[in-house]
């Protein structure tokens, strides 16, 4: 896994998501962030799944040189929720292609 690539992709996506007004100041609550369903369907939108869980783990994970997933399949969750926003969100799309490619080709 190219760790350097990974925070690269890390950092575009959160560029990206500061640029759609995607990215939030403020967590969701710890109930929300402690669902048991994937990707916290059941508290909170993708796109703070996003932020909240996927990039702040990954983050964590790489600074503390912690292990990382093996595999990544989140493309075609994001397309869906995302698709109603039109080609605004291709680069973001484009983004979160590239962590799942990184992963998977790890």
């Amino acid at each position: 896994m190219n760790r350097d690539r990974l925070i690269e992709l890390l950092k575009r996506l959160e560029q990206e998501m500061r640029r759609l007004s995607l990215w939030q100041a403020v967590s969701p609550t710890k109930e929300a962030l402690t669902s048991q369903e994937p990707f916290c369907l059941d508290t909170m939108g993708f796109d703070q799944w996003l932020q909240w869980v996927f990039v702040a783990r990954l983050r964590a994970a790489v600074e503390v040189n912690a292990s990382l997933p093996r595999k990544s399949e989140i493309s075609p969750l994001a397309q869906e929720f995302f698709k109603t926003r039109g080609k605004e969100c291709d680069k973001l799309l484009s983004l979160i292609v590239g962590v799942d490619e990184l992963f998977n080709a790890s």
